[in-house]
């Protein structure tokens, strides 16, 4: 259990990303949204169809003239149904399990020294994380934007459901790893999984906020990479402040 629990990401990563080709696979399986009684007829002969589709049990038909015609074949209905249900098995434990880690050992202390022993310049690592990490996460929140259209577009709603979950998973261990790298010292591993967690994911809230203001959900829009940027910057910015300096070392 404890070598489960030392994979959680792991294990949540692979939950969401089967879950995101689990719901592409369905979508495609399906008659599309833009034209589905088209679909029917190219797919069926069925003219002046009505569409029913279920996401679980997987399941996609056209009603034309009382009679229904199956669109998604049963054995791949069937197959897709067992699918979602692993892959339920694998996401549900690695979610749950990657949050008690925000709870877990600390760990050693990673003092604010480096191999040699001699003090770290926290001045020059604050200005590398103020700077560099919010380059980072911009370019992170280029790569968010794309994959929440695709997630939509393929998925549906659950695909952009999925997409929001590995989002906050992604910002989230992404501003852990910038944390462990130029965040504040002393420090420990479970110090920097909560503030990247924190950082990452008050990022995603100030760009979901501002997009749903400006009435542009569900899609983000480019202008979120600067905005992510600034957001992660001033959010790191007040961490940094929230930390006491090492004795006869001012931040």
């Amino acid at each position: 259990m404890d070598w489960v629990r030392r994979r959680a990401g792991s294990l949540l990563g692979l939950g969401l990303i089967g879950g995101l080709v689990w719901t592409t696979v369905v979508t495609l399986s399906s008659p599309g949204w833009y034209d589905p009684g088209e679909d029917c007829a190219r797919k069926l002969g069925v003219g002046d169809g009505t569409v029913r589709t279920s996401w679980f049990p997987p399941s996609a038909s056209c009603v034309s003239g009382g009679e229904v015609h199956q669109y998604m074949s049963t054995t791949r209905s069937v197959v897709l149904s067992v699918v979602g249900v692993l892959l339920l098995i694998v996401l549900v434990p690695g979610l749950i399990l990657t949050v008690q880690r925000l709870t877990g050992d600390p760990g050693p202390i990673r003092p604010g020294t480096d191999e040699a022993g001699a003090a770290v310049d926290l001045k020059r690592r604050r200005r590398s994380h103020l700077m560099w990490g919010a380059l980072d996460m911009g370019v992170a929140f280029a790569v968010v934007t794309f994959f929440s259209v695709a997630g939509i577009i393929f998925g549906g709603l659950p695909g952009g459901i999925l997409s929001i979950v590995a989002t906050l998973a992604g910002v989230s261990g992404f501003g852990t790893l910038l944390d462990r790298h130029m965040g504040p010292l002393p420090s420990s591993a479970l110090d920097s999984r909560r503030r990247g967690t924190i950082a990452g994911i008050s990022t995603y809230g100030v760009v979901f906020a501002a997009t749903a203001v400006s009435g542009q959900l569900p899609f983000f829009r480019f202008w979120a990479v600067p905005l992510g940027a600034v957001a992660y910057a001033v959010i790191v910015a007040v961490q940094w402040a929230r930390v006491p300096a090492p004795a006869g070392q001012p931040v």
